[in-house]
């Protein structure tokens, strides 16, 4: 199988915050605060060298309602995502439960997976072999998963391809 990657939007590609908290101008916000709300830290350094290695094929999963998915996609436009990313536009699922990114994990044949929730990762534990818990986090990380505190910590998910499945990761200029 060749390795695939899922990426969560909140607090993952857009504005991380603290454990726990919301980012209120994306959730709660107009729509204008929402697109301009900032990308994380480091995602354009980090994710097209990622999207690259695993041959492109790399998924956002996200969990959220209607309005959130209108804004999800308003943002990715605006911040040229796909462009800088390389991600394919059409590699976006929604679904309105976080235990549901299972259901897209396995039918994707996700292989890795970056979520800041620990109850997403208990959901896809049986589905998704490498699993990243990502950002700031309250507590202990336990054992079946790694932490990725930021993206320039994401070295880790590369290295944790398969030898002869991945792709040379090489910085994109733009």
């Amino acid at each position: 199988m060749e390795p695939r990657l899922g990426i969560d939007f909140g607090r993952v590609i857009q504005g991380v915050s603290a454990p726990g908290t919301a980012d209120t101008a994306f959730l709660g916000g107009s729509f204008a605060e929402a697109l301009a709300s900032p990308a994380a830290d480091g995602v354009y350094d980090v994710l097209p060298g990622l999207v690259e290695a695993f041959g492109g094929r790399a998924w956002i999963i996200s969990k959220c309602g209607e309005r959130v998915r209108e804004r999800t996609l308003a943002w990715l436009d605006h911040h040229d995502f796909y462009g800088r990313t390389g991600l394919a536009r059409g590699n976006v699922r929604f679904c309105r439960k976080r235990p549901e990114k299972a259901l897209h994990c396995a039918e994707l044949g996700i292989t890795h997976m970056i979520d800041d929730r620990l109850d997403v990762h208990r959901a896809i534990r049986d589905v998704v072999p490498y699993r990243y818990l990502f950002g700031p986090q309250k507590g202990e990380v336990p054992d079946w998963v790694r932490h990725v505190p930021a993206w320039a910590d994401a070295a880790v998910i590369s290295a944790d391809i398969p030898a002869g499945r991945r792709r040379p990761a090489t910085r994109r200029s733009r």
